[in-house]
């Protein structure tokens, strides 16, 4: 499938900045749709093929005859209730799913050929060997659950609408414009600020994706993903999490130390995040352009030119 025009919603994070960022190189014109007044509406990419529609999750509907209805892909991003104890807000958590219902809907409207879903780990819960698309599913948390609850349903709906229906789940991200809450982020800022920091043993096993790699395996997934399908989203390669600190440190600054065993894990503590991708890669011809170390590199340099400008 060509994909000419899309509409993205949850611009303003990782994911979808790099999203926009890739589809603009691609000359691929963006409709961006972020929270009426949101603070990090900047942070979307600028560029004549970018447009932005001020519009919070629960009026997407409204969008209905406002825009043009010439759209290839909708890609759905926007989620209310990401960290902290909002995760467990189950009436918050439900509402994310009617929204995405609400995409659909808005996606049919348009006339759009594909609607791409933004997953989660989250999905599975506590589970042991590598993830894949097809393992079984027990979140644990109400955020979890409606990911999973989203994934099924829009499923349906799509297919009644006759769309293409692909559904991502993103099991560990990192890059430019990620939230103040995730590990990467924390590491970063507290490396530059030449602080001492404490982590756990860090021998869970992770696979990290560079928001550029990922936003490349979104626009593959619309473009040549099979309907139906669910996409683990990874780099393929996984590390101990004490590789990817100590990587994170290395970049910044080799001689700060590390207090590595000083942190106890979690109750329930995940220890292992290992992604199965072939399916992705058969499927779309994916492959990861970034190292994590690249990524790092950038994600360090855009977070320092950030902060000059605050």
């Amino acid at each position: 499938m060509k994909i000419r025009k899309i509409i993205v919603t949850g611009p303003t994070e990782a994911v979808g900045t790099a999203l926009i960022e890739e589809a603009t190189k691609r000359n691929i014109n963006v409709t961006a749709v972020c929270r009426r007044g949101s603070l990090r509406k900047q942070s979307i990419p600028k560029n004549a093929l970018v447009s932005i529609v001020e519009c919070n999750l629960d009026e997407l509907l409204s969008l209905k005859g406002k825009i043009s209805n010439d759209y290839d892909v909708f890609y759905h991003f926007g989620w209310e209730g990401t960290y902290g104890d909002k995760r467990n807000d189950l009436y918050l958590q439900l509402d994310n799913v009617k929204y995405s219902l609400d995409a659909v809907k808005l996606a049919s409207s348009l006339n759009c050929k594909c609607f791409v879903g933004a997953g989660s780990q989250s999905e599975y819960g506590h589970i042991q060997g590598t993830i894949n698309p097809y393992a079984p599913c027990n979140p644990d948390n109400g955020y979890g659950i409606a990911k999973l609850q989203a994934s099924m349903m829009t499923r349906i709906l799509c297919k009644k609408h006759s769309i293409k229906h692909i559904w991502c789940r993103i099991i560990s991200l990192f890059g430019p414009n990620d939230g103040d809450y995730t590990l990467i982020s924390t590491l970063i800022r507290s490396f530059l600020n030449k602080e001492r920091v404490k982590t756990t043993k860090g021998d869970q096993i992770w696979d990290y994706i560079y928001s550029k790699d990922a936003a490349n395996a979104f626009l593959l997934a619309a473009e040549k993903g099979i309907d139906g399908s669910i996409y683990c989203l990874g780099s393929g390669e996984s590390r101990s999490l004490k590789e990817y600190i100590t990587a994170v440190r290395d970049v910044i600054d080799p001689s700060l130390e590390i207090g590595f065993g000083e942190i106890d894990y979690y109750p329930n503590q995940v220890m292992n995040l290992q992604t199965d991708i072939s399916n992705l890669q058969k499927d779309t011809g994916y492959r990861t352009n970034y190292t994590f170390e690249e990524g790092i590199k950038e994600t360090v340099d855009a977070y320092i030119r950030q902060k000059k400008t605050l």
